[in-house]
């Protein structure tokens, strides 16, 4: 006696139903994601353009009822490919704090929550460091830090 396995369902392909199909994951999930992560770095002031006066209208821009929401993706510009991502961020840094250390610290952290979160392979997070955010400067744009 010979034992057969079942046959598939009639339409069946043979794989595992989480395999079918095909995911796709837009440019501004992975900034998101991105901006979050880098934002988590202590000595991060701030993300995107350095001058002042950008981040003062940034800000203003920011709370106009009906206006756009704070943007957590704002100095972050990802290329994401079908298994691979790329990143560029723009930051501020606080006065007295190491930029070396700062950007080795975000580029960790921004590579483990984008590939945990997403599955794609971070190739490279290039960081641009824009402006330091001087202990006696007011505060012009309060960033929120998640804790």
């Amino acid at each position: 006696m010979s034992e057969s396995a079942p046959a598939p369902a009639s339409g069946g392909s043979g794989k595992a139903p989480g395999d079918r199909g095909r995911t796709s994951i837009a440019d501004g999930v992975v900034e998101k994601i991105a901006g979050l992560a880098a934002r988590e770095v202590v000595g991060v002031h701030a993300m995107g353009s350095g001058s002042g006066l950008s981040r003062t209208f940034g800000a203003v821009r920011d709370r106009v009822p009906g206006g756009q929401k704070a943007s957590v993706s704002r100095g972050v510009k990802a290329e994401v490919g079908e298994v691979q991502t790329a990143l560029d961020l723009e930051i501020v840094v606080d006065y007295g704090v190491s930029i070396r250390e700062v950007a080795r610290e975000v580029r960790e952290n921004v590579i483990a929550a984008v590939e945990r979160m997403t599955g794609l392979e971070v190739v490279e997070v290039n960081i641009a460091v824009s402006d330091v955010k001087l202990p006696d400067e007011p505060d012009e744009e309060p960033e929120t830090r998640l804790q």
